[in-house]
C-alpha cells in the first residue's frame, strides 16, 4: 500500500540508528512490527497477573548456586 506521511526526522534518525534498515520501507516496517510485539507481551503480561515476590540476596545468591 502507498501512503504519503509526514515523520519527525530526528524521531527517524533516532530508528534509523537503532534498527539499521536498508531502506526506508524496511525501517518503517521493522518500527511496526516491533510495535505490534511490544504491545501483544503488555497485554500477555497483563493477562497473567502480579505475583508477590519477597526475596533477599542471600535468596537470589542460593538459586545461582542451584543452576
Amino acid at each position: 500500500m502507498r501512503t504519503t506521511i509526514d515523520i519527525d526526522e530526528k524521531l527517524l534518525k533516532e530508528a534509523w540508528a537503532i534498527l539499521r534498515p536498508k531502506t526506508k520501507r524496511e525501517l518503517i516496517e521493522k518500527s511496526l512490527r516491533e510495535l505490534i510485539r511490544h504491545e501483544r507481551l503488555k497485554r500477555f503480561s497483563g493477562r497473567l497477573g502480579k505475583i508477590p515476590l519477597d526475596l533477599t540476596l542471600r535468596d537470589l545468591k542460593q538459586m545461582r548456586r542451584r543452576g
